[in-house]
């Protein structure tokens, strides 16, 4: 059995001269599709969370900058790449914390530098974004396999929020790894937080495994240290959305609480992520910009609210949170696995990408 038999869902297609999402906010109870056609419209779904996850959201508007050039060409002729720049902003604005999307833009604005102010500038940057799609796939593949050979079979892993097809271009980063390793036969059992307030690991982890036929136990995220301390969980593989130069790794909330149990329990904690999302000008954890959202959220749970209503109640509503490098046991990226990671470590890791 391979991780490829394991590996069926996929939330980004660019077909028809357009980038279709799978709408993420409406799982598991339909799956629909959001076609973009323009720019704002790739902005749009990824500040409405149509699409999400560091990676995919970075291959998202790769694919929206192709867009942005489109437009701008039609429109403006030889006038094209200062034309685009609005719709630029409007993509890099969508979502503050995951560094993926600046370097997808930063890596389409290189490309579009390049190109003659003459000459229709959509084939040559849409096929940067096909490059983009396509070297995310293939690095998913190398951190599944790097990651699932540090784990000893008979294993249980724990999981947070969604790290898998829905959040990248291909397998997964954090579930890539439990893909390979289910697919390997080293796992016996497999645990997914159910991610409040957007409830990603219930609505998300548990349909992709599912469609995969991996089983999964879900659990409430306040049960996770109570779950480690029974001696079911050997290893705790999460994503990340943005990692500072010294090591500390921004995801989704809830899993600072999980690294500092894990630690207390003797449980392993992976972090896997594309060498895309280290961020070497942000210094440490301290300078990550944490992206807060509406108290709604929080406040609601599938569209019913269940705080009391009126003034008096209100919340606090992080999308991420902090880990110290001091708690990661292990960095899985496409490039390689750091042990112990720290800034030595993270420089060496870029170094070696060039």
């Amino acid at each position: 059995m391979t991780a490829s038999s394991h590996d069926t869902v996929r939330a980004l297609e660019w077909a028809d001269e357009a980038l279709y999402l799978l709408d993420q906010r409406r799982l598991p109870e339909a799956e629909a599709y959001r076609c973009c056609r323009d720019a704002p419209a790739v902005a749009a779904a990824i500040a409405e969370m149509v699409v999400r996850g560091a990676p995919a959201i970075g291959i998202a508007a790769a694919y929206g900058a192709a867009l942005a050039a489109r437009t701008a060409w039609r429109e403006h002729g030889a006038g094209w790449a200062a034309a685009m720049a609005d719709d630029l902003e409007a993509l890099r604005r969508s979502r503050p914390t995951a560094v993926n999307l600046a370097w997808a833009l930063a890596r389409m604005e290189a490309r579009a530098a390049e190109l003659p102010a003459g000459e229709d500038p959509t084939p040559a940057l849409l096929a940067e974004a096909h490059a983009v799609h396509a070297e995310d796939v293939a690095a998913n593949r190398r951190m599944g396999r790097s990651g699932a050979g540090l784990i000893q079979p008979g294993s249980g892993v724990l999981t947070h929020c969604n790290t898998g097809s829905l959040a990248t271009g291909g397998l997964g980063t954090a579930l890539g790894v439990i893909r390979t390793a289910w697919a390997d036969g080293r796992l016996e059992r497999v645990f997914a937080d159910e991610t409040r307030p957007w409830l990603q690991g219930a609505r998300l982890t548990a349909w992709e495994l599912a469609a995969d036929g991996i089983p999964v136990a879900l659990l409430a995220d306040g049960a996770a240290p109570a779950l480690m301390r029974s001696g079911a969980v050997d290893w705790v593989v999460v994503g990340a959305d943005r990692i500072a130069a010294n090591g500390d790794v921004a995801n989704k909330i809830g899993t600072y609480g999980l690294a500092l149990a894990a630690r207390e329990h003797e449980v392993r904690f992976m972090v896997v992520a594309p060498a895309a999302t280290i961020d070497p000008q942000t210094p440490d954890g301290e300078a990550i910009p944490i992206e807060t959202r509406g108290a709604e959220e929080v406040l609601s749970a599938g569209g019913h609210r269940i705080a009391p209503a009126g003034e008096g109640v209100g919340a606090w509503n992080p999308v991420f949170d902090v880990t110290p490098a001091g708690l990661v046991d292990v960095l899985v990226t496409e490039r390689g696995v750091v042990h112990q990671p720290d800034a030595e470590g993270i420089a060496r890791l870029v170094a070696e990408g060039g």
